[in-house]
């Protein structure tokens, strides 16, 4: 069987930067995606599509594959009081916020000061080559309850 939409795929992977930092990794067959139904970097999945349990391999994923370019107008300054008004905030902090849309972003502050913060909502990796290490380790057929639900679901089901 081949990797290919409508597959649950199982793999292992390591992930590093250019200067082969490793910034993230799956060596215990834990990592399993719908293939697909965009659950991972377009960059990867193109790789992956035709490929089959036991491949080896590895992949260099540009930007505008992966988690896109860094975007200056992500960095911004907003009023302090849009934080809780009790909790410490320093830079390098991760917090949840709503977008203009009403969707979930995620926001890391650069710099706080009395009356505002320096937050930036450019995804963590934007902007970074990425290159991975690949295993695959298995490949299904993706149950119609997955496919409806664009994900995988674990051996005691899914719930909502």
């Amino acid at each position: 069987m081949k990797i290919e939409d409508k597959h649950v795929v199982t793999l292992n992977y390591t992930l590093t930067d250019n200067e082969g930092e490793v910034i993230d990794q799956a060596q215990d067959g834990s990592f399993v995606y719908l293939h697909g139904a965009q659950n991972i970097i377009p960059g990867l999945e193109k790789e992956l599509t035709d490929k089959a349990v036991g491949d080896k391999f590895t992949v260099k994923v540009a930007p505008e594959d992966g988690y896109g370019l860094r975007d200056d107008s992500r960095v911004e300054e907003v009023p302090r009081e849009m934080f809780p008004e009790d909790q410490e905030i320093e830079p390098g902090m991760v917090f949840h916020a709503e977008g203009p849309n009403g969707e979930t972003i995620t926001v890391t502050v650069l710099e706080v000061s009395d009356d505002s913060v320096k937050i930036d909502s450019n995804h963590a990796l934007a902007g970074i080559e990425l290159h991975f290490d690949v295993e695959v380790m298995g490949i299904r057929a993706a149950e119609e309850v997955e496919i409806e639900h664009g994900h995988v679901h674990g051996p005691e089901g899914h719930h909502h």
